[in-house]
């Protein structure tokens, strides 16, 4: 009968199941698949297959997306130089300092320390760790720049430069030095030698302290003491952080046209953000740049490539879709690399040449960072460095951008004192086994540079 649901029951009156379904190929009737199917939820609520609910997975935790879309778009920086787009919280109870300094990478190795973190397993234990070489040489402080606030964002109010600038500094203002008339300050270097321009900069320096809120200095690195062939210096604007702003321009005018050491910026143990631009890698395809699957070995028309591009509609190539272009030559932000030293360059103390900064206390030999040989495509370190734990973006050379970080840092990792005991000092350029040239030679004898050197004294001795 029409409505009768207890007759569906009765044997006979079971549903008929369509051709080629799952029930039809097991033999079994509709009713029974319903009641297996009840059974199997009661044992397995919770199933993989069969989610409950909203409980279960997606295809977003299975097989998520390959390469992460907040980086977008993938193309080559317009600047070479790393750009502070955020500069750390000023403290008018501080002294005045700098926020950032400029840097060269310099290269890599590896340092043994003990841990000092109670309660794990590894405190007291020696650690073996990498470390990045970035050289610091003074900055030259060459100018200040005032801003004042305004309903729009910050608005440049006034901008001072020295009276002196180098040639390495005035190449920046030049795009072929050799060329040009280099007249760059030559009427500008005027104004603080006449009494008309004397009162005017009087009046900038006392219009900038009456209205401006926020002071910056134009720094440039110094690239005579560097071992490359560049010879155009680097020029950025740095915040002045601490004081009034009258303490900042007074800072800022006293220090012009003098250099500025990172040991006046930085502090030993501290956590820095490093900003710069990657290490470029040119055109690549989709398995390199987005990390993709490769497609089965018997795919046609090759198997580095994305299999579906999108669907029919819409009618385009959405921007999430991993396609081929340029990888590398990125600008990126690192936050949060810890100083392990800032050591010294070579310098005359006492009228004596000290080349120590290597040594430990538990390392007492006298040797500098350099290693034998010296850094692997930059050459030997000279002047002030950063020691940085871990790896830096960008190439060696690259010029790299130490800012004062942003947090307030309290985890035990961040405020660990660090205490080296041994900085390995051998050649980067295989596998190096000797620390120092004296120990090298102590141990392989006079080789042939040494006794082409010896041979021409004893002749002029003759």
């Amino acid at each position: 009968m029409p409505g009768d649901r207890e007759g569906m029951n009765r044997p006979g009156n079971r549903p008929v199941i369509a051709p080629g379904s799952d029930g039809a190929r097991r033999g079994r009737s509709a009713g029974d698949v319903h009641e297996a199917e009840l059974a199997g939820r009661e044992r397995f609520p919770y199933s993989v297959a069969g989610t409950q609910h909203g409980v279960g997975s997606h295809r977003k935790f299975s097989a998520p997306r390959h390469g992460h879309l907040g980086f977008l778009p993938h193309k080559r920086s317009r600047r070479h130089r790393g750009k502070v787009k955020t500069w750390p919280k000023d403290d008018p109870s501080k002294p005045v300092h700098l926020t950032a300094f400029l840097g060269y990478k310099a290269g890599m190795t590896h340092i043994l320390r003990e841990v000092h973190r109670p309660g794990l397993k590894l405190s007291k234990r020696e650690e073996v760790e990498a470390v990045t070489i970035v050289e610091t040489p003074p900055l030259v402080v060459v100018g200040l720049v005032g801003y004042i606030d305004t309903p729009r964002g910050l608005r440049n109010f006034r901008t001072i430069f020295a009276e002196h600038l180098s040639d390495e500094c005035r190449r920046r203002f030049y795009k072929s030095w050799h060329k040009s008339k280099k007249k760059a300050f030559t009427k500008y270097c005027k104004k603080w030698q006449d009494k008309d321009g004397k009162k005017q900069l009087e009046k900038d320096f006392a219009a900038m302290k009456k209205y401006c809120k926020i002071i910056r200095v134009i720094v440039h690195t110094q690239m005579k003491l560097l071992p490359l062939r560049q010879k155009k210096a680097h020029v950025m604007e740095i915040q002045l952080n601490g004081g009034t702003v009258a303490d900042k321009v007074d800072w800022a005018h006293e220090k012009l046209e003098k250099p500025v050491s990172v040991h006046a910026v930085f502090s030993q143990n501290e956590m820095i953000d490093v900003i710069g631009v990657t290490k470029g890698r040119g055109m690549k395809g989709v398995t390199s740049r987005w990390r993709a699957k490769k497609l089965p070995r018997k795919t046609h028309k090759g198997l580095r490539k994305v299999a579906c591009i999108g669907a029919w509609h819409p009618a385009r190539v959405g921007y999430s879709i991993a396609r081929a272009g340029q990888k590398g030559y990125h600008h990126r932000t690192e936050l949060n690399k810890k100083i392990y030293r800032i050591g010294r360059g070579v310098h005359v103390q006492d009228g004596k040449i000290v080349k120590n900064s290597a040594a430990t206390n538990y390392d007492v030999t006298e040797k500098t960072i350099t290693p034998l040989g010296g850094f692997p495509h930059y050459g030997a370190v000279n002047n002030d460095f950063v020691m940085l734990k871990g790896c830096v973006m960008g190439t060696k050379k690259r010029v790299l951008t130490l800012r004062k970080s942003l947090l307030v840092h309290s985890s035990r990792r961040a405020l660990e004192p660090i205490e080296l005991k041994f900085i390995d000092t051998t050649s980067k350029f295989g596998h190096g086994c000797f620390q120092t040239a004296q120990e090298k030679r102590a141990f392989m004898g006079p080789q042939k540079k040494h006794l082409v050197k010896e041979k021409p004294e004893s002749q002029e001795e003759l």
